[in-house]
């Protein structure tokens, strides 16, 4: 039971993170971004909270998510638009790294769970809600690599040519 509790509480912080950190953000490509995390998120606080009451839920309900499609879609958009794309704030670029961290804690908390599950199709469920979870790091990590991108420019252009000693 207490496994359930935890990650119900995991997938509604998320839901609230995202949700409120879509409500900062200034870009709408990037919001949607995160209104489909938030969105993800609480349909995983759904499946858990049905599994804590004893309800039979279908593996394939737990592996749903659209947000590596969303995310190239956002760059694609972006690209075609011929927007230019500045600096972002540093809030900005702090918010999505931790993003990341979330999704990646989440990720190790739901495999190591699986592990601990006898019965093959609860398992199964873990599995894949990580599965979900490490998409959403990988699409987070697309954005995080796209708004730190000036910064990393910079750097990689001055130093990316030297040899280490």
């Amino acid at each position: 039971m207490k496994a359930f509790e935890y990650a119900m509480k995991m997938e509604l912080d998320g839901k609230e993170f995202y949700t409120e950190q879509a409500g900062r953000m200034a870009d709408p490509a990037l919001r949607q971004i995160y209104e489909e995390l938030a969105d993800d998120e609480e349909r995983h606080y759904r499946i858990f909270k049905a599994m804590m009451e004893g309800e039979k839920i279908s593996p394939d309900e737990a592996l749903r998510t659209g947000i590596l499609a969303t995310t190239k879609n956002v760059f694609q958009k972006l690209k075609k638009s011929g927007a230019k794309v500045g600096q972002f704030p540093r809030g900005v670029i702090e918010a999505w790294e931790k993003a990341r961290e979330i999704e990646d804690k989440v990720e190790k908390f739901y495999r190591e769970q699986a592990t601990k599950v006898a019965e093959a199709g609860e398992k199964k469920i873990w599995n894949r809600i990580a599965d979900e979870e490490h998409k959403h790091w990988v699409a987070i990590n697309h954005v995080v690599d796209f708004v730190n991108r000036p910064n990393q420019w910079l750097e990689d252009a001055e130093w990316s040519h030297l040899d280490d000693y």
